[in-house]
């Protein structure tokens, strides 16, 4: 069942569980987070940014439609930090069904104009929009993902303005995440104060971005305080590569069908645990 995000989160919303975004850069990684979230019944969003889409090309959309389109539980396909309006435009016209602009690091009024602007050319083609307020920050390893060196924190102040003005479907909150995994020395921790502030301004899905490596405990408070959709890259892609790593080991092993169905496993099991994290599991039922 393939639907827009706002359609899937409001859903999520009510029902107080998170969906994830699984950011996917290969038919393997497809099929993995397909399989497992089938298994579990629970809803799911593939996510791409530009930097995957350059690399699996627009043809890879039909394919991820097709999934989505010929399974039983709800999907979403969703352009992950769309940094221009054209990145935007691309990804409508190739068939996701929902877009993220993120103009974070411009001015509050550069910000409200953009997203406003994608607003406008999304919402006539039953494309949900969401931005993002505040910037998450980047352990220097999130894969082409965006990010800077200091979190500068969503400001509880600047929501309510930011979401009346705009009309935007969901908005992704900086509340102490950071892309990509943590190194030894780094070590993440949630605003959940501030979570809870915001949550009590707007009634929007909100969004956590870097969603990999935070604490379990953490995660599921957020998730008990508002937050409908977290956003999941570097955890999968890190179980699905170190076993390819070992199963390559063998010079012998050539064929796809030999070498990443093991992957494939090690990454369902990180992709079972955010399920069951986020409250996601047998969530299919809310959508009949």
């Amino acid at each position: 069942m393939l639907m827009n995000m706002k359609d899937l989160l409001v859903v999520a919303q009510k029902n107080k569980f998170a969906v994830p975004a699984f950011n996917t850069s290969s038919s393997m990684i497809l099929k993995g987070v397909m399989e497992g979230c089938r298994e579990k019944k629970s809803p799911v969003i593939i996510a791409i940014h530009p930097d995957e889409l350059s690399f699996l090309e627009d043809s890879f959309i039909a394919t991820v439609r097709e999934e989505i389109m010929n399974s039983n539980i709800p999907g979403v396909i969703h352009l992950d930090h769309g940094g221009t309006f054209a990145q935007v435009m691309r990804a409508i016209h190739c068939g996701f069904t929902s877009v993220m602009i993120d103009a974070s690091l411009l001015s509050f009024e550069e910000n409200i104009a953009i997203t406003k602007k994608v607003i406008e050319a999304a919402h006539p083609v039953n494309v949900s929009v969401e931005a993002e307020l505040g910037t998450i920050g980047t352990t220097g390893n999130g894969g082409g993902e965006a990010g800077t060196e200091q979190i500068i924190y969503t400001q509880p102040d600047t929501v309510k303005e930011f979401v009346e003005r705009t009309g935007v479907d969901t908005l992704a909150i900086a509340i102490g995440t950071s892309h990509g995994i943590y190194p030894k020395n780094m070590k993440p921790k949630l605003k959940l104060d501030l979570l809870k502030e915001i949550r009590g301004i707007v009634d929007i899905p909100l969004v956590l971005h870097g969603g990999s490596s935070n604490t379990d405990s953490e995660i599921a408070e957020a998730v008990r305080l508002g937050i409908s959709k977290i956003n999941i890259s570097s955890d999968i892609k890190d179980a699905f590569y170190k076993k390819c790593r070992e199963v390559l080991q063998d010079p012998d092993i050539r064929e796809p069908n030999a070498i990443y169905p093991p992957c494939i496993e090690a990454m369902k099991e990180v992709v079972y645990a955010k399920l069951e994290l986020f409250n996601d599991i047998d969530k299919v039922k809310y959508y009949k």
